[in-house]
């Protein structure tokens, strides 16, 4: 029998190859866009659990220590080609905590 292969991604944080069970997913939802293609509003950033929401994703540990370390390489920014404001690093810190 055919043994399943395990999904592997990269921390953001750490830059360690894990299971991607093992990370937790930040997802920066779609830009709404009018009919013109001019964007209208950017996509949210914020901690994806289940893993299939739509958007951009980029993975983190779930230690608090590595979103810091992604933090300041800026390394969702370069994930996400998007400057991010302080108060979603917070949010994500409190969710990451929570768990």
């Amino acid at each position: 029998m055919k043994q399943k292969k395990i999904p592997m991604r990269k921390c953001t944080g750490c830059g360690e190859m894990k299971e991607k069970r093992q990370l937790v997913r930040v997802v920066k939802a779609p830009d709404v866009k009018d009919e013109n293609g001019e964007i209208i509003q950017s996509g949210e950033i914020s901690v994806d659990m289940t893993g299939k929401r739509s958007g951009r994703g980029a993975y983190v540990c779930k230690d608090l220590k590595c979103l810091a370390a992604a933090k300041k390489a800026r390394r969702f920014e370069k994930a996400f080609s998007c400057r991010i404001p302080d108060d979603v690093y917070e949010k994500l810190a409190k969710e990451l905590g929570a768990e």
